[in-house]
């Protein structure tokens, strides 16, 4: 598989059903930012390294992700408007088996 099909929704509310290319090697604060789903300058601040929570999102599919590292999950826990379902996109590496994921952009804070 090529692409993966994510639902993704921007922090206005609104769904998008966007194709991600899997072999790439992008993450999927990449796939927000390739498709214009946040404004410039509003995610992914710190290029993807972990450092910033602008990417945070709320995972809400019950897909099996990739394992929550120890500076995602010291990242987070600084973080603010953080659930249980909070990931850093940057974090989650697009693959196959992310087809048909559901995730929300957290609040700009």
């Amino acid at each position: 598989m090529q692409n993966v099909t994510i639902h993704i929704i921007d922090r206005e509310g609104k769904k998008h059903a966007v194709l991600a290319p899997t072999d790439m090697a992008m993450n999927l604060m990449e796939v927000v930012r390739s498709y214009e789903l946040a404004p410039e300058g509003t995610i992914g601040i710190c290029g993807g390294m972990a450092m910033c929570a602008s990417c945070q999102c709320y995972v809400n599919s019950a897909h099996k992700l990739n394992a929550m590292e120890d500076d995602e999950d010291a990242m987070l826990a600084e973080a603010f408007n953080v659930k249980d379902n909070s990931r850093l996109s940057c974090q989650i590496s697009i693959s196959g088996v992310l087809n048909d994921l559901e995730i929300e952009l957290a609040p700009e804070v």
